[in-house]
This record gives C-alpha cells, structure tokens and sequence, in this order.
C-alpha cells in the first residue's frame, strides 16, 4: 500500500479505524466508534473525515450523535467498563465550550481508570483568526486555551500543532489508553485550521496494529513472603476492586477463597467479583456497607486489597480496620495505588496472575474453624436484615429500599443495574444482591450527577441489558441521552425515583446539623431566604421524559406501588424499546445501616443546637480514625 495524501482529520480517522486491543485470546477494536458533536472548530475537520468515510465504507468507523459532550464522554465510559476497558470511543467536540463541555467525563473516567479518547478541538495553530469565535485569551500567555484544563484531568495530553505531530500523538494515545496501569482520559486537542491541513501518511501508520494488555506476574520471592503472611494471619479479609472485574479474575478469586476460606468483602468498583449469595462473600465494605463485612473488617489482621484503590468510603474514613495488629497487602497493577497505606507487602502485578499463583502456594491453608463459623454467622445475620428490609410495605410512598428489591427481583441475574450519585449507590451497595461479573456498574469514584442515562447507552451498546437507576436531582442534571436512545432503538430501562430532591445529601446534612438546607424541591421563601418550607414544586418528570419520545410507565402513589412496579420492570424488559419507568417515594425512610462511618467535618462552633449535637457526635467517632501506615510485617522470628 501506498503513502496517500490526507488531512489531519482523515488520517486520525482512518487510523483509529486499525487498532485493535489484544487480551490472551481476545482481540477486538480498540475504538469502536466515534461520537461527535459539530462546530466552526470541527465540522470541516473531524465532521468532514467521518462523513467521507461513512460514503465509502460506512462500517469502517461508525459514528454516533450525542446531546451533550459530557454525556458522550461517559457513554464510553460505561462501554468501556462493560468492555472490562479493551475497547472504548473517541468523542471529537468543538472549541471552546464544546471542548470543556468534556471535563468532567474527562475527570469520570481518569478517576475510574477507564480509557476514552477525547480530540476537543482548539483554537487556530496560526492564529492568523485570533481572538476567534468562542475563543479564550489569557493576557499573560499566549500559548494556553481552555484545552490547557484537561492536562490535570487526562493521563496522556497532546496538541497537534504541526500535522506531522499526529503520529507520535497518536502512537502514544493508544499506548495509554491499552494500559492497565495508566489509564483514564486520553486528550488529543486539534486546532481548527491543523485538523484539515494535508501531510503524506505513510502505509505503515495506517496498517493494522494490535496493542496486547499487560498482565505481569509478581516477582516470585516477593509472593513467596506474601503467602507466608497470609498462612500466619487468623483473621483475614480480602477487599475486592475494580481490578478484579478488569482482570477477569471473578473465577480465580473464587477458586482461591473456596480453598483458603478468606471472607472477600467488596468495594463500590468490586462489586461482581464473586455473587453475592458466594459462601466467603461477606458483601460491600466501609461506609456503605454490610454489618458482616465491616464487622469482620473490624477485626482483620491482615486485609489482602486487590484491585482497589481504597477510597474513603472503602475504608470508613480510615477506621474500618481497628485491630491494631492490622497489616495490609496491596495487590495493585497500578503501583500507585499498591502502596498506598504504606503497605509493607506491596505487589504490582495482575489480580488474576497472582490469585492463580497464591492459590498454589498456600496450598494445604484454610481459616480456623471458628473464623469460617463467624463469617457464616455474620452473613447469615445481614442477610436476613436485607429480606425483613426487602418486605412491601403496601405504602404509597414506599421505601427506597422497597424499590430496589421490586427492581431486582424482576431483572435477570446477567441484567446490569447502573447508578453513580445521590443516595442510591449507598443503598445499591449494601443491598443489590448481585448475579453475575458485570451485573453492577455504580460509578462512585467520582459519583458524577448526569452519569446514568448516558452510561446507560453505553452499556446498552456494549450488549449488556441496563437498568439505569437514577433519582430526580441527577436526572435532571443530564437526561438528554434519552433522545439518542429514541433515534436508535436502543433498550435500556430507566426506574426514576422522584423523591422532590437531593435526597442524598438531605440526609448528610441533617447528620451533620444542618436541616436538609437546600436540598428540597420548593418554591423560595424569599422572607425567610430558603426552600425548607413552602409547597414542593409541581415538576413532572414523567411527562418530562415522554416528551423525549420514551415510552413511560408511570406509577400511582398507593399500597400497590410496589407491586404495579415489579410489574412494570417485567413489562418494559419485553418491549423492544426504552423504558422509563417513574415512581414517588418517601425519601425520610432510610435503609438498613452498615455501621459504617464518612469522616465530614462539622463546624465546632455554631449558633444552632443541632450543629452543636451534631459536632460533638463527631467529635467522638473521629477518635477511631487511624493513619493506616501498615505497621510493618516484620515477624519472621
């Protein structure tokens, strides 16, 4: 083949259309498609390439409409998670607000280690426009644009300034975005007048190429002295991440606690790593967790963390662990995040190499008998909290605890619950009792407002069947995506909660003092300078979204709420299209608690009783709190 003369935009396109991603015996594109929004800074560049490849061979880079650049940047968010991150989109945007219209996916993804490709457009490269239409100036340097914000947010920035700068940019965008370890947002800003300039590619940069996925093994002296640790604890516990689902390590982690009977508890990224109804699984983690896993939790001498990142919420606010023989291995692809803590046994290495390997060593070890007796009871325990939970109420604003079990017991146990932000992911997570490896996509590293419709889509194109569960303050924040989903049939469900709120941190903000201020849905009291006390707002979301062309089922305040929505679940999963479904409930009616605790500070002085009670509540669980320094493990003798 020969070189052919192309412009910047027609090169990239045509490019991105041959990579492929590599993993073992799997190999698929690494871009599946693109999405685009147009404008001055791209319609000729980007917009013209994609169009003239869709005239001569349509299936070669499929190109998607968006409502919103943010949205599309977590639609491949969420595609790339169900893909277990060996594929995702590119999502091309306009100057200047289209490109930061982007930014927060950006920050979505890079916080949850999932690869995007974003190519914001900029503003002219020879400035012969300048100042052009949507452009920002800084007085002081001449070189930044509103693109300079997404180096902070991406793991790879380049700006193509020079048409033969696209290759070395583009080499090392796949380079990130097909590493495990180093992964998230990768930008690639394109000036307006670069992306539609001609240069000579050459063959060789358009042919196929394949990017194979590391999985490197621990170094063997290393694990040596991890599993001598792990033979001597008493009361272990294994805390699952992310990288567990994005490993494919679900089976090697189960073959590895059946023999060793380690309880595995689960964070908000690890949930799926093991079914919920597994013998040594003891549930969710830390501040939204289970009793029986944070009881256990309590009490470890050794937690074993893989493919976490131990956030705040996975750790309590660092006082989950109180043993104060507690010490801590952290398996992490990611060397960052395998040191965290100041473990002593950190191992940079892939989840599922490394079970395979621990499994052999600690061949012959398993957990006192009366360790695996307490984590039976414990879970035992919890789980019959959950079913005196999950019992209808017959109330007409029912429980948002009620609405998830009638949820999920009209789902498929290969259905994927999706949700990211409010008091939802708390609840999901101590009570979806989860079926299958990829049946839970919570995205809480970020909890991003906006993130479940679009993420919905997402998942729906990576051939998953999504149920998006989302409350009235974040679906109003993005519920555009219901639109594309309309222009091209794609199935997902939606169960809107309308609860007149931010329910979430209504609740937050009545435990920490401050009375639900302004988290309620009200007309403003203008004497009195708030939203506390007036009528609720007579919003309907309901004919909000069926005005976006999906098909709506709307619930009816009354005792059979619940059951006219399990109802209502199986119905839309037989129709061939989107499905809102919208239901009340009473947002004062809390789930089980987990006796997990999130460190928010509390003003020490105040004028009002309740911050008052509030803080001096804190002032004593703070106390629990601990560095977590990993105290060494130096016991050999």
């Amino acid at each position: 083949m020969a070189d052919r003369s192309m412009t910047v935009s027609q090169a990239i396109i045509e490019f991105l259309s041959h990579q492929y991603t590599v993993d073992g015996a799997h190999r698929e594109r690494t871009i599946a498609g693109v999405f685009g929004i147009f404008g001055h800074g791209n319609v000729a560049g980007i917009g013209q390439a994609l169009k003239q490849l869709s005239v001569e061979n349509p299936a070669q880079m499929p190109y998607f409409q968006a409502r919103n650049e943010q949205a599309m940047v977590h639609e491949s968010s969420a595609y790339a998670r169900m893909k277990r991150r060996r594929s995702t989109f590119a999502c091309a945007a306009s100057v200047g607000p289209g490109a930061t219209n982007m930014l927060t996916g950006a920050a979505v993804a890079t916080t949850n280690h999932l690869p995007v490709l974003l190519l914001p457009s900029d503003t002219f490269a020879n400035r012969s426009s300048d100042p052009v239409l949507q452009q920002l100036e800084i007085p002081s340097d001449a070189t930044l644009s509103v693109n300079d914000a997404f180096k902070p947010l991406s793991r790879f920035f380049d700006r193509v300034q020079r048409p033969e700068q696209v290759f070395s940019a583009l080499l090392g965008a796949m380079r990130v975005l097909t590493d495990p370890a180093d992964t998230g947002a990768v930008t690639i800003a394109l000036p307006e007048d670069v992306q539609a300039e001609v240069l000579k590619v050459p063959a060789e940069f358009l042919a196929e190429r394949e990017w194979r996925i590391r999985r490197p093994r621990a170094e063997a002296q290393l694990l040596a002295e991890v599993a001598r640790v792990i033979a001597k604890a008493k009361n272990p516990l294994i805390i699952a991440g992310g990288g567990i689902i994005y490993s494919d390590a679900h089976n090697a982690l189960a073959t590895f606690v059946e023999k060793t009977g380690i309880p595995v508890a689960a964070s908000q990224a690890g949930v799926g790593s093991l079914p919920w109804d597994h013998a040594q699984y003891v549930g969710s983690v830390g501040a939204t967790g289970t009793t029986a896993a944070n009881r256990i939790a309590r009490e470890a001498d050794l937690i074993i963390g893989i493919g976490t990142r131990y956030s705040d919420f996975t750790t309590s606010s660092r006082t989950a662990f109180q043993n104060p023989e507690v010490r801590f291995i952290n398996i992490n692809i990611a060397a960052f995040d395998a040191f965290k803590h100041g473990s002593a046994l950190p191992v940079v290495a892939d989840a599922r190499e490394t079970l395979i390997e621990l499994t052999e060593l600690l061949a012959g070890f398993k957990v006192s008998t009366d360790f695996a007796a307490k984590i039976a009871r414990e879970k035992s325990e919890w789980n019959a909290v959950v079913d005196a939970a999950f019992v209808d109420q017959k109330r007409a604003l029912p429980s948002q605890t009620e609405i998830i079990h009638a949820v999920q017991s009209a789902s498929d146990a290969t259905d994927t619950v999706i949700c990211a932000a409010g008091s939802l992911p708390g609840d999901l997570h101590k009570l979806w009792r989860v079926r299958s490896p990829l049946g839970y996509h919570v995205e809480y590293a970020f909890s991003c407002m906006g993130y479940e419709i679009a993420a919905g889509l997402g998942a729906a194109r990576a051939g998953a069947m999504p149920i998006v569960m989302v409350g009235d303050g974040s679906y109003l924040m993005m519920h555009t995506e219901i639109v594309s989903a309309v222009a091209e049939g794609l199935k997902f469900i939606i169960v809107l909660i309308q609860n007149h709120g931010f329910a979430s941190i209504g609740h937050l903000s009545e435990d920490i003092g401050s009375q639900r201020f302004g988290t309620q849905y009200r007309y403003r009291n203008e004497k009195e300078n708030n939203f506390e006390n007036d009528q609720r707002l007579p919003v309907d979301l309901a004919a909000n979204a069926a005005s976006l062309g999906i098909q709506v089922i709307s619930i009816k305040e009354s005792s059979t709420a619940i059951a006219d929505l399990h109802e209502a679940v199986k119905t839309a999963k037989k129709s061939d299209k989107a499905t809102l479904i919208h239901i009340n409930s009473d947002p004062l009616l809390y789930s089980p608690g987990g006796e997990g605790w999130w460190d928010v500070p509390i003003a020490p002085v105040s004028t009002l009783q309740s911050t008052q009670a509030a803080y001096a509540k804190y002032s004593k669980e703070i106390t629990a709190q601990r560095p977590l320094l990993g105290n060494g493990i130096n016991d050999k003798k």
